[in-house]
């Protein structure tokens, strides 16, 4: 199995800001890499799981806990008037279950909301967040998290 989620979360002691923005037991979260959309979220689990029906209790039990947190904390960094959580691990080496949880920017054009937001993702090198950005953001993020803790 060529798995990227697996093969990242094998190195987890070594991964950037961007690629650890948050861990626990059960999930962790990254900046997308290819994205053109600051605070671009992946929350995967740590373990590997094809289908939302795999989890675990214990971690769908944190799912929901996941996506609040990192909804209030992307409000609280990017300004982001709400978040837009999307799941479907489809990609070939992305099979992995993970959840986009992206911001959506007050000033989001009409032809980017809902699914077509997806028009971030995927982006040129020239157009996406360069990993500088992305650990910036991240960052952010991590310390909003950690000064909120788990509600």
């Amino acid at each position: 199995m060529d798995c990227y989620t697996c093969h990242r979360n094998r190195q987890i002691d070594t991964l950037p800001a961007r690629e650890l923005v948050a861990v626990d037991e059960h999930w962790r979260v990254a900046h997308a890499f290819d994205a053109a959309l600051p605070g671009w979220l992946v929350l995967v689990p740590r373990r590997h799981v094809a289908s939302i029906a795999e989890l675990t209790d214990a971690e769908a039990a944190s799912l929901g806990t996941w996506q609040v947190r990192l909804s209030r904390a992307l409000r609280a960094v990017t300004g982001c008037s709400k978040t837009y959580v999307m799941q479907f691990a489809e990609k070939e080496g992305f099979a992995h279950v993970h959840f986009h949880v992206v911001p959506r920017m007050p000033d989001l054009p009409d032809d980017r909301r809902g699914p077509a937001i997806f028009g971030y993702l995927g982006a040129t090198q020239g157009q996406r967040l360069d990993e500088l950005q992305q650990d910036e953001i991240a960052a952010a993020l991590r310390a909003r998290l950690d000064d909120a803790g788990p509600e």
